[in-house]
């Protein structure tokens, strides 16, 4: 089954969950793609027509996209605090995740028995993950609002992305219980505070607040003035954890690895620790996306199988869609982070596993191809859901990502030294401060232009998705045209020898010729 039949039949599972999310479909709809399904299966069973089959298979994932779909909305429903919207009520519930600290206050994810709500309260306010509170204050039903570039917010879809339903501002919190959650996550929060404030000790603001942003993704701690530069030049990507940065710390775990595992033993302390990172950094979209393609990616290396970067692209998306049906209409970041990734797969197919285990073999030009790429393939989404585009962010990217990974690496070992010795910790971020102020100062100096970035009229949704589908269709002709004739390597010139051995080109007499390591075949 080629690229194309797997487009196919995983377009299903798209398409069900944006039906059912847009319209909500009656049973009937679900029983015509069910026959129709198994019209086209018999169809292959007769005629032995991949292409039956896979239209078979997209239109089952149809059904199960529409069923998913249903199921995930099930939760919002018969909700024993609706009756209580707009009064004063009092709750008891668990924080499932870590505080989410702003500018202004703290935000908190609290499960009660029957719903989740988000409680804003004191920013300084001594709660923890994993605790059990008593939360009293007026209980509010969110509702879609316009920004400031004049664009519907849907807020009450993108709570429930989350699985909140409710909102409860500035409210007044009792501790109940200390409990500490799961235990995992628990220690890794714990070691997360101890690190962030040991790099607090070490280095001033706002280099601090950028050096937590690139390795733990807290664009909140940048506050608004700089998070704003950020924006305005394109590179807020780099402190709320895009697909580079993921790929950064995976191309660290490599790098470490080696000096004490063989193959097999880095890939699975690359492994647990993609698993430990993402649970550290909170699991947003386009890290669970970025951590499931590396995760192939290891997999495949301990198998001996080829990567093939589409086909993990679509396994991460349809994953991570049956998991969460909304993430697909209702989650900016994670359409972002497929469309960006997208970009590259066809473009510059090995760049992210370039960046993820030889990341020092990168070249300036294939950064720059990158960079034009992601920002071309991401800009209809940013004019639609946006309406901010930034005219100076391929020269800004391109000044400033070569410096990401040196800043990422002096601030993460400041950390490290900070946990020995405050004094070291001082001298190192001395150093750390270089990249990280450089930086700061970029962003700062490309927002000023006035031309950094502008606001762009409110356009229609099938004008965006023509911004899409127009070049799509030219590719596919001009790959079709243009498609690979040639023929594959005879199988008759490849032997089977242990691993750990190497296989040279058939015919010479040179032992270093075409030596590939066998692992990698």
């Amino acid at each position: 089954m080629n690229g194309w039949q797997l487009l196919v039949i995983l377009s299903g599972l798209f398409l069900g969950v944006t039906l059912e999310s847009l319209y909500q479909l009656p049973m009937g709809v679900l029983v015509g793609l069910g026959a129709g399904s198994f019209l086209a299966g018999l169809a292959w069973r007769r005629l032995g027509s991949l292409w039956s089959l896979a239209v078979s298979l997209c239109l089952l994932l149809v059904c199960a996209g529409i069923v998913r779909t249903q199921w995930y909305e099930q939760q919002f429903v018969g909700s024993p605090l609706a009756a209580q919207v707009e009064e004063r009520v009092t709750i008891v519930g668990e924080v499932i995740r870590e505080p989410d600290e702003r500018t202004n206050f703290t935000q908190l994810f609290v499960q009660t028995d029957t719903d989740r709500v988000l409680v804003r309260v004191d920013r300084f306010l001594d709660v923890q993950y994993g605790d059990v509170i008593e939360v009293t204050g007026k209980l509010i039903k969110p509702e879609v609002f316009v920004t400031d570039t004049n664009r519907e917010f849907d807020y009450p879809k993108y709570l429930q992305v989350r699985g909140v339903q409710y909102v409860m501002s500035f409210a007044s919190v009792e501790l109940v219980e200390r409990t500490g959650g799961h235990a995992v996550l628990a220690l890794l929060y714990t070691a997360k505070a101890y690190f962030v404030a040991t790099l607090e000790q070490a280095l001033p603001s706002p280099e601090v607040d950028l050096g937590v942003g690139l390795l733990l993704g807290v664009k909140q701690a940048l506050g608004e003035d700089l998070e704003t530069a950020f924006r305005q030049t394109g590179i807020i990507h780099i402190v709320v954890l895009s697909g580079y940065n993921v790929m950064l710390v995976v191309g660290f775990f490599w790098w470490i690895s080696a000096w004490f595992f063989s193959i097999r033993g880095r890939i699975i302390f690359g492994l647990v620790g993609i698993t430990l990172f993402a649970l550290l950094v909170g699991l947003s979209a386009t890290v669970v996306r970025a951590s499931v393609m590396a995760a192939i990616l290891l997999i495949g290396k301990w198998l001996g199988r080829l990567y093939d970067v589409l086909r993990a692209l679509l396994f991460a998306a349809a994953v991570m869609v049956l998991i969460n049906p909304y993430i697909l209409l209702y989650d900016i970041g994670f359409q972002l982070s497929f469309m960006a990734t997208l970009g590259l797969v066809l473009v510059l197919p090995q760049f992210e596993s370039t960046v993820a285990t030889h990341a020092s073999t990168l070249k300036l030009g294939d950064l720059f191809k990158a960079t034009l790429i992601t920002q071309l393939f991401v800009l209809p989404l940013l004019m639609y859901n946006i309406g901010e585009v930034s005219l100076v962010s391929v020269v800004v990217n391109m000044l400033v990502l070569p410096m990401v990974p040196v800043a990422m690496l002096a601030t993460f070992a400041t950390g490290i030294v900070g946990v020995v010795s405050i004094q070291l910790a001082a001298l190192l971020g001395l150093l750390a401060q270089l990249p990280l102020t450089y930086i700061i100062l970029t962003a700062q100096w490309f927002a000023q232009l006035p031309f950094a970035a502008v606001i762009v009229p409110q356009i229609p949704v099938w004008f965006m998705l023509g911004m899409y589908l127009v070049p799509a269709g030219v590719w596919a002709v001009w790959k079709y045209v243009t498609r690979d004739r040639i023929e594959p390597e005879p199988l008759s010139d490849w032997v089977v020898v242990e691993e750990g051995e190497f296989k040279t080109a058939t015919g010479s007499t040179d032992p270093v010729a075409v030596k590939v390591p066998v692992f990698f075949r």
